[in-house]
């Protein structure tokens, strides 16, 4: 299915050297932020205290969040769940205080202003659960760019598999990099959606290599460099198509989802612009450079010796 198409080849190799070094330059800033100034992790890693309070009407967000700051408390959460008379409100850990104390006191905090706040649970996490959940996630991430070198490795070749991981940790990089220069929360929904990134990223990378293969079987006598720019150049509609429909997806949960779904859709909206620009740039650049080929695409058939046959 095709919008639209383009019939002449637009000359993206032109530019892959400034724009990969721009990418180099990108790539060590995020490198540079997430060394210095680390991550805002939610206290599924840290460690906190989770309350669920309901209210006999529509409880008021806003106002429960000027209770709970009065109190001293500067990285908290509050928000709707559930029904609007249900807040959950989670609480990073203080030294000296337990749960049950910080739960008392936001509970008599949020009681002086509306006497009809209900605690209904009360749950810690502890930073025992948080170390296992930073482990298992970066398990995860390892475990997803090996799959994905040796798919691409099986399935094309090993230029278009390091080409390939290299657009993909990229991508990874350059996300978690704008989470630690702004400081953005980073939790589980973040993390799934940087996972989400990658297999969404790989795919559009694997588009344009099964049409780079496809194309030095069909034009035979076009250098390297032009088999890529038409495979690029063919692939564009279907870019739109995809990339569009998602990205309205993911612009429907940043905008309308609420803070629970915010930094999961800001994560995939960054993955998916920066996916294109790295499938199209990255990977099919560094592919060239590495000195993919005809022959490494397209494997000829060896004819049976005759002398081999005789006798």
């Amino acid at each position: 299915m095709e919008f639209f198409r383009i019939h002449r080849t637009i000359p993206f190799m032109r530019h892959a050297l400034v724009l990969n070094l721009i990418s180099l330059l990108t790539f060590a800033a995020a490198v540079f932020f997430i060394a210095t100034r680390g991550f805002h992790l939610s206290i599924e890693f840290t460690g906190g205290t989770v309350m669920e309070v309901h209210y006999a009407e529509a409880a008021q967000v806003d106002d429960i969040r000027s209770a709970v700051d009065s109190l001293g408390y500067t990285d908290f959460q509050v928000q709707n769940f559930g029904t609007s008379q249900d807040v959950m409100i989670r609480l990073p850990l203080r030294t000296g205080e337990t749960s049950a104390t910080q739960s008392d006191s936001v509970v008599a905090a949020l009681k002086a202003r509306h006497p009809d706040a209900e605690l209904r649970r009360v749950e810690f996490v502890g930073p025992q659960v948080g170390q296992e959940l930073v482990h298992n996630g970066l398990m995860a991430l390892l475990c997803v760019v090996i799959g994905i070198m040796l798919y691409l490795a099986f399935r094309f070749e090993w230029k278009f598999a390091v080409a390939g991981v290299v657009a993909n940790l990229h991508d990874v990089v350059i996300i978690l990099g704008f989470f630690a220069f702004f400081q953005w929360e980073f939790s589980l929904p973040v993390l799934a959606g940087v996972l989400a990134v990658l297999g969404y990223s790989v795919n559009e990378s694997v588009v344009i290599m099964d049409r780079i293969r496809e194309n030095f079987r069909k034009q035979r006598k076009a250098s390297v460099q032009e088999v890529i720019n038409s495979a690029i150049t063919q692939t564009i509609s279907r870019t739109v198509i995809t990339h569009g429909s998602t990205q309205m997806m993911v612009l429907s949960m940043l905008f309308f989802g609420g803070p629970t779904l915010h930094y999961f859709a800001l994560a995939l909206t960054i993955g998916i612009w920066f996916g294109i620009y790295s499938s199209v740039f990255v990977a099919a650049a560094i592919a060239m450079w590495l000195g993919v080929k005809r022959e490494d695409m397209v494997k000829t058939v060896k004819k049976d010796d005759p002398s081999a046959e005789i006798g």
